[in-house]
């Protein structure tokens, strides 16, 4: 892993995000605004639960002024000429109704397929079809969703206080779940089913979100790439012209990269697909 600062002004083939969760209390809309106020790009993923709906219906709306800047930069990106791919999760359900909508620079699509400059096709879907293989259900795993939203506001208060201080975004719930070894065990079984799919598709590779937990590496000679998060990680995967592929924080940093392969003749200009 590096942590050389990669220029989010840099312009990149394609990015991918997931897991925002614009009207939550846990969302780091600010965050999110300035990534993308200074983002550059052809192309922008939306990889699910961009706005959750669910907490919305259910809970009481958590919606101000940073999440209003994010909106407004999602417009002014497109305005500048990025194709915008939104592949909604389990959180904004309800969008999946419009799954195969064309709209100017917008399509939506239940998953997709994403040829990087290499050649490499990776498999775009946001990962909540892999419940089925990575849950186990009742009285522990509904503690353990309970539990998760007490350390997302613990985490909350905690860089809070880190701001005041002048100290940078540290995640405690990141943290924690490193140390769980249930949760490690629950993220194995998401990795493998995400490379399965990879692999039963005839593709190189998977992006996807929904965990939480940002990574990017190889098994096998099959790319496993998750963006991360905006609650807990705040990380996004991106594309180098080259076909190199970054996982970035929210500040530029490069967590981790996979370089280009050789390129494919004429793979660099193919244009996502439905999967």
């Amino acid at each position: 892993m590096t942590s050389m600062i990669a220029p989010l002004a840099v312009r990149r083939r394609a990015v991918f995000v997931s897991d925002v969760h614009l009207g939550s209390r846990h969302c780091h809309a600010a965050e999110f605004a300035d990534f993308l106020t200074t983002l550059r790009c052809d192309r922008l993923y939306l990889v699910g639960d961009i706005v959750d709906l669910w907490w919305m219906a259910s809970r009481r709306a958590n919606w101000n002024a940073a999440h209003n800047r994010v909106v407004e930069a999602l417009h002014a990106l497109r305005r500048d000429g990025t194709e915008i791919i939104y592949v909604p999760g389990n959180h904004d359900r309800p969008a999946r109704r419009f799954c195969g909508l064309v709209l100017p620079r917008m399509a939506i699509r239940r998953r997709s397929i994403h040829v990087t400059a290499d050649g490499r096709r990776l498999l775009v879907v946001h990962g909540d079809d892999y419940d089925a293989v990575t849950h186990f259900g009742g009285l522990q795993e509904r503690f353990g969703d309970w539990l998760y939203y007490r350390i997302l506001t613990g985490n909350r208060l905690l860089n809070f206080a880190r701001r005041r201080c002048g100290l940078r975004y540290w995640s405690l719930a990141e943290f924690l779940k490193r140390h769980s070894g249930a949760a490690e065990r629950y993220i194995a079984r998401f990795v493998e089913a995400g490379v399965d799919d990879a692999r039963r598709r005839g593709v190189d590779g998977i992006v996807c979100g929904h965990i939480h937990r940002a990574a990017l590496f190889e098994r096998d000679g099959c790319v496993y790439a998750n963006d991360g998060d905006w609650v807990e990680s705040l990380t996004a995967l991106v594309e180098d012209p080259d076909g190199t592929l970054r996982l970035l924080g929210h500040n530029g940093e490069t967590r981790s990269l996979l370089p280009p392969r050789a390129l494919a003749p004429t793979a660099a200009t193919a244009l996502p697909q439905a999967a």
